[in-house]
């Protein structure tokens, strides 16, 4: 039977998960309320877990070091309590050869090479090409999604990324470029990189460690 998450641990997860935003995005990803958040955000502040930086007219929280630590202090204790027969970690050494075709997959959305220069950005010209991609991510979808259920099965806090993909990879195929790679916007490729990230974090894996991934 699965186990929510205390309200401590999911909005200081969310704020590694999404490295800097203001409250509102840290609620929406936590699925916390704003009143909470801010709460907890504060109380997290004291305790020297995250701080919150202003530049110009934007302002925003971050994790600190101190902070990640106690992140993965809390996630190895609810992993410990959680899920006894470590199936997240199953699904992990799945979802690794899936992640390095989504690797391959956003770098040809961003390069298409020609017969002069073969790092050439992808102008977005050729439909053939650009419907390759999108068959991939489509498939890759498809099959990721077995793996998103198992693992909110364990943690309902896994909930959420096979809708946000899904809606990423519509909005992506309408024509809306930058769904598919862009960083600013809940695109593909910042969905599926929060979802390895919140793996390798549930498990206490190093990223560097790991031979590449989004």
């Amino acid at each position: 039977m699965s186990d929510q998450s205390a309200p401590e641990l999911l909005v200081l997860h969310a704020v590694r998960l999404v490295g800097y935003a203001d409250g509102e995005v840290i609620a929406a990803r936590a699925g916390t309320g704003p009143a909470e958040t801010l709460r907890l955000l504060r109380e997290a502040e004291r305790a020297g877990w995250v701080q919150h930086l202003a530049f110009a007219d934007l302002g925003g929280w971050s994790l600190t070091d101190t902070g990640k630590i106690e992140n993965e202090r809390q996630l190895t204790a609810e992993r410990e309590h959680a899920d006894p027969e470590n199936a997240i970690a199953a699904v992990y050494r799945a979802f690794l050869p899936l992640n390095a075709r989504l690797v391959c997959a956003v770098t040809d959305w961003q390069i298409r090479p020609t017969d002069t220069d073969q790092f050439a950005p992808n102008d977005h010209s050729d439909d053939a090409w650009d419907g390759g991609v999108l068959d991939e991510l489509t498939a890759l979808g498809a099959e990721l999604a077995p793996l998103a259920d198992r693992l909110k099965k364990v943690l309902p806090r896994f909930d959420g990324y096979m809708a946000r993909y899904a809606a990423a990879l519509r909005r992506g195929m309408r024509g809306e470029h930058n769904w598919i790679d862009k960083t600013d916007v809940d695109s593909c490729h910042r969905v599926w990189f929060q979802l390895h990230e919140d793996l390798i974090a549930t498990l206490g894996i190093d990223r560097h460690a790991e031979n590449a991934g989004p």
